[in-house]
């Protein structure tokens, strides 16, 4: 799927602050309610679709963003960069499970912390 000019240039905060927490549906479900902009000529066309299909705009959006979604499931460059991103995740939850470790456990050392380099009653300084 080819990226539309007009949606280049978002930021995560942006699409964050024009999403809404989940709203539970009829079938027990839930949703997320997004709020989007596009240039008038671009609804005009949309709404034109979905008129002619029958459908909402919404139904519409939701096809486009089902195809786009399958289509980045067999990208390979998308795909090397989640194995990227878990990776990090990885090495981050290993980081941070030894931090935790290491400053609940009573007797253990900091790693990293050089070990008989003081003097006793010195300030460890050379």
């Amino acid at each position: 799927m080819s990226v539309i000019p007009a949606f280049t240039g978002r930021t995560n905060t942006e699409e964050v602050a024009m999403s809404t927490p989940d709203e539970p549906t009829s079938k027990g479900g839930s949703v997320k309610t997004l709020a989007i902009r596009l240039e008038p000529e671009m609804h005009a066309q949309l709404s034109l679709i979905a008129q002619l299909r029958g459908s909402t705009i919404t139904d519409e959006f939701r096809a486009a963003l089902v195809a786009h979604i399958e289509a980045a499931k067999s990208a390979p460059e998308l795909a090397s960069k989640a194995d990227t991103a878990l990776a990090d995740i990885e090495r981050e939850a290993t980081l941070r499970r030894e931090a935790i470790a290491a400053l609940f456990a009573a007797d253990a050392p900091l790693k990293g912390a050089p070990r008989g380099s003081r003097k006793a009653g010195g300030d460890g300084v050379g």
